[in-house]
């Protein structure tokens, strides 16, 4: 069982660590910049991500020197494995990378804490531009400031303002989960692709939107906002209705009350049926 002591402490950490790595996006922001990409054309990395990596990366081991680190930019300073104390730290320095390059506000930092087994019991999102830190610590609900969370009582689909995103490579994937956005557009009120899966998973929460989905992504652009959804009384889920993956292969976020319905349109417009299972680590 974890300690509660200890989950506070690494959530007071990760809040300080959060706001630190947002203090460096904001004065960066709508700077010149020195830009890489990495898989694809669209998958960008900028000095920005790195140096917020680095703080946050530094300032994990300076408290939490035992657990172990997954970070997106990665390098030699991190480790993926777990450590002596159980607890692995899962971060995305810059959330939204290819929206702050082009000066789009709409980007945050990211940092979750995990168990063992991949549940995540930290979770910590930063929005710099708007000043607005959602959290949560499993079992004791998700906040916004100081601000309990609860997600939307929208009854149903076509009542509800719904978000996703694409991955990086839609550009030549069959599987570019354009279908299923198109249906969506048809089905619910109405739909948004703002670029930030941990910030479209905090609005869930939050109850400015009231589901979002997208597929391909990783452990750092889910862990912390699955487990604030959660705590906020969402339902996260994979595309088959099982538990989300911890991989970020595929989410399904929702109010709860809507989630079925978002679930059919999902498998309605698929037709690789066989994927929409559990999806291990």
């Amino acid at each position: 069982m974890n300690d509660r002591n200890e989950l506070e402490a690494r959530l007071e950490t990760a809040t300080r660590l959060a706001r630190s790595a947002g203090a460096i996006q904001r004065e960066r922001y709508e700077s010149r910049l020195q830009i890489d990409t990495k898989s694809a054309s669209i998958d960008l990395v900028t000095e920005v991500d790195r140096a917020c990596e680095a703080l946050i990366v530094d300032g994990i081991r300076a408290a939490h020197h035992e657990d172990a680190i997954l970070a997106e930019e990665g390098g030699d300073h991190v480790r993926a494995d777990n450590a002596a104390t159980g607890y692995r730290w899962v971060i995305d320095p810059l959330d939204g990378t290819v929206n702050f390059a082009h000066g789009f506000p709409r980007f945050c930092v990211s940092i979750a804490v995990e168990a063992e087994e991949g549940e995540s019991l930290v979770g910590v999102v930063y929005d710099p531009l708007l000043d607005e830190c959602f959290t949560a610590l499993r079992g004791a609900g998700a906040r916004l400031g100081d601000r309990l969370l609860a997600v939307s009582g929208a009854p149903r689909l076509g009542d509800a303002l719904v978000a996703t995103g694409f991955s990086y490579d839609v550009h030549s994937s069959d599987h570019d989960n354009l279908s299923q956005f198109g249906q969506m557009v048809k089905t619910a009120r109405g739909i948004r692709r703002d670029g930030s899966a941990a910030l479209d998973l905090c609005y869930v929460a939050a109850g400015r939107l009231d589901a979002y989905w997208e597929f391909k992504l990783h452990p750092w652009d889910v862990a912390a906002g699955r487990l604030i959804v959660e705590e906020a009384g969402g339902r996260t889920s994979n595309v088959g209705g099982g538990p989300a993956p911890a991989s970020g292969a595929e989410i399904v976020s929702s109010n709860g009350r809507i989630h079925e319905e978002v679930l059919a349109v999902l498998r309605a417009n698929d037709s690789r049926r066989s994927r929409f299972r559990c999806v291990d680590r």
